[in-house]
């Protein structure tokens, strides 16, 4: 095998509470994360020389060591003795410094493609350890799915799969730092919190219409002072029939659960025309029940 295509997925949070704030800066924080079908494309291919060239669609994202991907391929080069060159190609779709781990996912991606064309003796909970050093995130976008995500979010229990149902994502023309809203986050004024325990309920029912309505997210609290849009986002989705919706991670994007497919369709119509949106994305949850290329199960 001389190259591998690879598909990196979108994440949301249905939930996200922060519980406490650490000692080191960080914040310990309960989530629920899901993988969506939107994805970035990823192809790895080898090269005779012993360079790592990154090209990407976006042209003012990094290609150099200060992007996660190029990161993570130089680890594994330089830990795991690979003497060939690497040419990595990344075609962006999950807009980026929306909250919805686009970086991290086409890490994950990367760890996974690397592991399989160079036949890397790397166990799956070595990898999910690797992973870890590059983001708190990274873990769960190799795994993919439905997951309980506790600590900085590397903690995963796996959840019942998503029901069927249809995810309209919005990103509005701004991208937030994930420092700065955490930065701003007073835990003493949070006034509304997720019950996780009844969301597991209704995500073990498979109820789809009580999961919408327990969708909830503290660091809206922060985001939406700040950047207004976010509200409006929420409030087009619902008035066009979500069934609940929700930032996600810390912004800027938004998503929100739709029953039918025609339903969410116009809810876009309405967002492009209505708000100007130019990042308004038709998905649905990405479910590891199915066999996929570049996943662990």
């Amino acid at each position: 095998m001389e190259k591998i295509k690879l598909y990196a997925n979108a994440k949301i949070n249905p939930i996200l509470d922060v519980v406490e704030r650490l000692e080191n800066g960080y914040h310990n924080l309960e989530m629920i994360m899901q993988s969506v079908d939107l994805s970035d494309t990823i192809i790895i291919e080898k090269t005779f020389t012993n360079d790592i060239n990154l090209k990407t669609n976006i042209y003012w994202l990094p290609t150099d060591e200060r992007n996660l991907v190029y990161k993570v391929a130089s680890y594994l080069k330089e830990n795991y003795n690979i003497k060939y060159g690497l040419d990595i190609t990344i075609k962006k779709t999950i807009p980026v410094g929306a909250g919805l781990a686009g970086g991290s996912a086409d890490c994950a991606a990367t760890l996974i493609g690397m592991r399989k064309l160079f036949k890397l003796n790397i166990p799956n909970k070595e990898l999910l350890e690797i992973g870890k050093k590059f983001g708190a995130d990274v873990p769960f976008c190799i795994k993919r799915g439905t997951y309980l995500a506790k600590g900085i979010g590397e903690i995963l229990t796996p959840l019942k799969p998503f029901p069927h149902c249809y995810i309209l994502i919005a990103k509005p023309p701004i991208s937030i730092s994930t420092a700065s809203i955490f930065g701003e986050l007073n835990l003493a004024e949070i006034n509304k919190r997720p019950d996780i325990e009844k969301f597991i309920y209704y995500l073990d029912k498979q109820d789809i219409v009580e999961i919408s309505k327990n969708l909830c997210n503290v660091l809206e609290s922060v985001s939406i002072k700040k950047y207004p849009i976010i509200a409006d986002i929420k409030e087009n989705m619902l008035k066009n029939g979500a069934l609940g919706s929700v930032m996600t991670g810390s912004g800027s994007a938004v998503f929100g659960i739709f029953k039918s497919k025609k339903q969410m369709a116009i809810a876009k119509k309405d967002l492009e025309r209505g708000l100007n949106l130019k990042e308004v994305f038709a998905t649905r949850p990405f479910n590891t029940t199915f066999k996929h290329k570049n996943s662990l199960q």
